[in-house]
C-alpha cells in the first residue's frame, strides 16, 4: 500500500467511527426519550408497547430486504444513506401529529428503515477492515461512545426546552449522521459464489440455536429499552436522570469491546461459553432491577449493560461473520438483527405494556430474569453438544 493510499485508509476509518458515533447517538435519543415523549401526548403504556412491537412485525422484511439489496448491490454505504433518510422522514410525520392511528402508522415506515440500520452498519466495518490489522471492536466502541454522550447531553437539554421539542434534538443529529455516511466507503463484499446460497447460511445447527436463545435473552433487553424511561418516571426521575441512565449502560462498553478485541479467543466453542457467564449477568441484571427503590438506583443497576447487551452484541456479531459465508455477511448480519431486534421487539411490546399496565414495571424484570436463566441452561446445552460433536468429528470446526 503506497503512503497516499494509506492516508486514504486511515481517513476512511477515521469517517467510519464518525459516522458510528451520530448514527448510534441519534438513535439513543429516539431510544431514551421517545416513550417519555408518547406518555406526554397521552398515549398509556400499553399502547407504547403495542406501538414498539408493531414496528418490529415490519423489520421481519425489512432485514432480510435490506440485507439482500447490500449483498447485490456491493454497496453498503448506498443501503445505510437510504436507511437514514426514510428514517428522518418517518420520524417528521410522527412527530407532525398526535393522533395514535397515525403514529402507529410512521413508526411502521420508521421501523422499516430503522432496524437494519446496525447490522449494515456492522457488515461495513467488518468488510471494510477485513484484511487489515483492525478490529471490529475498535469501530464499534464509537458507537457506545455516541449513545452515551448524546443520551447524556439529551437530558439536560430536554430539560429545559421540553419533551415536547424532542424532534428538534433528533433531527439535527440525523442530519449529521447522514452527513457523515456520505464520507463512508462502499463496504462491498466479494461477489457470491455460484456454491452459497441461503440455505447454506441457515443450515448450521449452532447458528440456528444461538439465534433462537439469544431471542430469549433479548425479549427483555427489548422491554427494558422500551419502558425504563417510564419506570424511572414513576420512581421521581426527570429526564436528566434518564439520561445519565442512558450514558452509563453504554459508556463501558467502551472498555468490553477493547477487551474483547485483545483477549477473545475467535473461536466458536469459547464464544458460546463466555454467552453462559452473558446469560447469568442477565439474570443478575434483571433481578436487582425488579428490587430497585428509587430512579438513582437504577442508574447504577444500568452499568451493568456493558457486561450483557455489550458482550452478547459483540459474540453474537463475530460469530454470525465467522460462520456466515463473507458473501452473505450482510444478509448474515441482517438476520441474527432481525432476531435480536425484530422478532424480540414484536414480543417485547406486547408482553412489556401488558406486564407494565396490569401488574407493573417489577413485573418486566421478574419475567426477564426467568428468561435469562433459561437462556443460561441452553447455551450450556449447547456448549455441551458441541465438546461432544467435537470428539466424535474433530474435522468440523463450525459446521455441526
Amino acid at each position: 500500500m503506497s503512503e497516499i493510499e494509506g492516508r486514504e485508509a486511515k481517513l476512511s476509518f477515521r469517517f467510519i467511527k464518525a459516522f458510528n458515533f451520530f448514527s448510534y447517538g441519534t438513535i439513543a435519543i429516539y431510544s431514551t426519550f421517545f416513550a417519555l415523549y408518547l406518555q406526554s401526548i397521552g398515549i398509556s403504556p400499553l399502547k407504547i408497547g403495542a406501538l414498539m412491537a408493531g414496528g418490529p412485525i415490519v423489520s421481519l422484511i425489512a432485514n432480510p430486504l435490506w440485507g439482500f439489496l447490500s449483498d447485490r448491490t456491493r454497496n453498503i454505504r448506498l443501503i445505510l444513506i437510504l436507511m437514514l433518510a426514510g428514517n428522518l422522514v418517518a420520524m417528521q410525520l410522527v412527530f407532525l401529529s398526535d393522533s395514535y392511528t397515525f403514529i402507529f402508522g410512521c413508526m411502521l415506515l420508521f421501523f422499516f428503515f430503522q432496524m437494519p440500520l446496525f447490522s449494515q452498519s456492522n457488515s461495513l466495518i467488518l468488510n471494510s477492515i477485513e484484511g487489515t490489522r483492525h478490529k471490529f471492536g475498535a469501530f464499534r466502541l464509537w458507537g457506545s461512545c455516541g449513545w452515551a454522550m448524546l443520551a447524556l447531553a439529551t437530558g439536560p437539554i430536554l430539560g429545559q426546552i421540553g419533551i415536547g421539542r424532542l424532534w428538534i434534538v433528533y433531527t439535527v443529529m440525523m442530519l449529521v449522521a447522514i452527513g457523515f455516511a456520505f464520507t463512508l466507503p462502499r463496504g462491498s463484499s466479494p461477489k457470491t459464489s455460484e456454491g452459497v446460497n441461503y440455505r447454506q447460511m441457515l443450515g448450521n445447527r449452532v447458528f440456528l440455536v444461538f439465534l433462537v436463545i439469544g431471542l430469549l435473552l433479548s425479549i427483555p433487553n427489548s422491554m427494558n429499552t422500551t419502558f425504563i424511561a417510564l419506570y424511572m418516571a414513576e420512581l421521581g426521575g426527570k429526564a436528566d436522570l434518564v439520561g445519565w441512565s442512558a450514558f452509563l449502560s453504554s459508556i463501558f462498553e467502551i472498555p468490553v469491546f477493547l477487551l474483547l478485541d485483545r483477549y477473545l479467543s475467535k473461536n466458536v466453542r469459547t464464544m458460546v461459553s463466555c454467552l453462559i457467564l452473558v446469560s447469568v449477568l442477565y439474570g443478575l441484571r434483571w433481578f436487582l432491577m425488579a428490587g430497585a427503590g428509587d430512579a438513582q438506583q437504577i442508574i447504577y443497576i444500568q452499568a451493568l449493560h456493558c457486561l450483557t447487551f455489550g458482550a452478547f452484541y459483540y459474540i453474537g456479531t463475530q460469530l454470525t461473520a465467522m460462520i456466515v459465508p463473507s458473501e452473505l455477511r450482510a444478509s448474515g448480519q441482517a438476520v441474527y438483527a432481525l432476531t435480536w431486534g425484530g422478532l424480540s421487539g414484536i414480543a417485547s411490546g406486547f408482553l412489556g405494556g401488558y406486564l407494565f399496565q396490569q401488574a407493573g414495571p417489577q413485573a418486566i424484570y421478574w419475567a426477564g430474569t426467568g428468561m435469562a436463566l433459561i437462556g443460561m441452561v441452553g447455551f450450556t446445552l449447547l456448549y455441551v453438544y458441541m465438546r461432544m460433536m467435537a470428539v466424535k468429528k474433530p474435522e468440523q470446526k463450525i459446521s455441526f
